[in-house]
């Protein structure tokens, strides 16, 4: 339809241009040249076949007849401009600028824009406003979307365990023991199965509370492959790269402000509150254990409850490819794999800093640099580690240190001391 219309309005104009030059082609026309002809139709603005008034040079109608007697009528319809889509007012340079800044600044306008470029120098201040909106409208670029629209693809994995998806999510405060807290919801999904094989609720949102949803998920269900995160705090740290690496994980996190990379765990914490969470009486629970009983009641619930998604259950899905996820090789070993590790030297007095908090060590490694492992949530188990052996680390008591007798404690010779001897 929108090519017939312009098409109907092409004839119009060339219809109009012929009737211009018909004397001329016709060769009636009643001044002494041609040229007088020109110019004495083109002294005044024409109206065109839209209804608009436009000025033309006398020169514009000579084309015309050279046109016609080349083309025919065809040739008197207009063109679209094969440069359509770009400025002839607008220089390369400017039209960079325009394109960076609709990337960095997204909500920019175009008056805001020309402003920018007349003040930067990429264009003189002759250059309309008109020229830079214009270009922006042909290009497409009014949207604020449209410079940041990310090209997504649906994807899925074909087998359990190949790719585990992991956020976290904000729930309601709850009050416990007098005290009103916020609540988080760690969870982790499988892409494939869209099986919930982590998740658990804390007061915090951190690295140490993740690792252990993590490694309770990998000690029931396997090995992930990979898993996919975001850049927060608790999914982007040293610790967690190196713990990937040790039970062969790749980490892999999705690109900044880009969380709906993520859309398979993204759509289920919308399920999680539609199906769960807005059903509960939540000013009713008293503790983030029982807290934490329900939402266990609601992830079995969901891994047994038909997933349109995927036309099963997750469980069922989950069991057609387990084989496919690496079982740890023991629970002793998974429990290494996700010790912290930090390099610390021992100072003087056989203490090291761990999270500000102070730890006597063996004598031996004062001044030395010492590799030390631990569980954030357990620092009473943190060791050494030097060639294989564990060595244990307790927590400075400095009242107890003072009645500590020390082994190379110096003796005192009073004799050497000076004065007289009552004996």
């Amino acid at each position: 339809m929108n090519e017939q219309n312009n098409l109907s309005d092409a004839a119009l104009v060339a219809q109009f241009r012929f009737a211009l030059i018909a004397p001329v082609i016709q060769d009636l026309f009643p001044d002494a040249t041609k040229t007088a002809y020109y110019k004495r139709v083109t002294e005044n603005p024409l109206k065109l076949p839209d209804g608009t008034t436009k000025e033309y040079d006398y020169k514009t109608v000579e084309k015309w007849v050279s046109q016609y007697r080349l083309g025919g009528i065809d040739a008197l319809m207009p063109r679209e401009r094969s440069d359509k889509g770009t400025s002839r007012a607008l220089p390369d340079t400017a039209i960079e600028e325009i394109y960076r800044l609709k990337e960095a600044f997204p909500r920019l306008n175009a008056t805001q824009i020309h402003q920018k470029l007349i003040a930067d120098s990429f264009i003189p201040a002759t250059v309309s406003v008109d020229a830079v909106q214009r270009f922006i409208k042909h290009n497409d670029l009014k949207s604020a979307r449209n410079p940041n629209v990310r090209d997504r693809k649906a994807f899925e994995e074909d087998m359990f365990g190949k790719m585990w998806q992991a956020d976290t999510c904000y729930l309601p405060h709850i009050t416990e023991d007098g005290q009103c807290r916020r609540v988080y919801c760690v969870m982790i999904i499988d892409d494939h199965s869209r099986l919930l094989v982590g998740g658990e609720l804390f007061y915090n949102d951190n690295a140490a509370n993740f690792q252990k949803v993590l490694k309770d998920a990998i000690a029931t269900y396997g090995i992930p492959d990979k898993l996919y995160v975001d850049n927060g705090g608790p999914y982007c740290n040293e610790q967690l790269s190196l713990i990937c690496g040790s039970v062969g994980t790749v980490l892999l996190h999705t690109r900044v402000r880009d969380g709906a990379s993520k859309a398979k765990v993204e759509r289920h914490f919308r399920t999680l509150k539609e199906r769960w969470l807005y059903t509960l009486d939540v000013a009713s629970i008293s503790s983030l254990a029982e807290f934490n009983s329900l939402l266990k009641d609601y992830m079995r619930s969901y891994n047994t409850t038909f997933h349109s998604g995927i036309d099963c259950t997750p469980f069922s899905r989950y069991q057609d490819t387990k084989s496919h996820s690496r079982t740890p090789q023991s629970r002793e070993w998974l429990e290494e794999c996700f010790l912290n590790r930090i390099t610390r030297k021992v100072n003087k007095d056989s203490t090291v800093s761990i999270n500000k908090m102070s730890f006597d060590v063996p004598m031996q490694f004062i001044s030395m640099k010492v590799d030390i492992r631990y569980q954030p949530s357990d620092m009473d188990t943190a060791f050494i580690l030097y060639e294989g052996m564990h060595f244990p680390l307790l927590r400075t008591d400095k009242n107890a240190n003072c009645h500590t007798k020390r082994n190379n404690a110096p003796t005192i010779d009073y004799s050497k001391l000076g004065g007289k001897s009552d004996v």
